[in-house]
């Protein structure tokens, strides 16, 4: 494993623990909503960021070939992240939903 991958490893480690440990004796449940809230925080992050270096990227390119089609390359991925993002999202509510984790099956209450 390279110093990278151990960094960001132990530093999202780091982001995710707290989380987990400031449950205060609340349920599992409640610990896996807010670690998929937090996760789609950051994720919704992650895609802003990229949206505004495209969009840097685009303004940069003085129509140039090459530093346009750059830039909508990362138009492109930042389209794509957003639609992923949207769609964990969703997804993780749905099996929020469908594990009863809102109060809805006493499977969580």
């Amino acid at each position: 494993m390279n110093k990278k991958t151990l960094f960001l490893t132990l530093f999202i480690a780091d982001l995710i623990l707290p989380i987990v440990a400031s449950a205060k004796g609340e349920s599992f449940c409640v610990a896996i909503k807010r670690l998929s809230s937090l996760s789609y925080q950051i994720g919704g992050s992650v895609v802003v960021i990229g949206w505004v270096i495209a969009g840097i990227l685009w303004l940069v390119s003085g129509g140039s070939p090459e530093k346009t089609g750059i830039a909508k390359k990362a138009i492109w991925a930042a389209v794509i992240g957003t639609v992923l993002v949207v769609i964990a999202g969703v997804s993780s509510n749905l099996i929020i939903d469908a594990l009863g984790m809102n109060g809805v099956v006493p499977l969580c209450p």
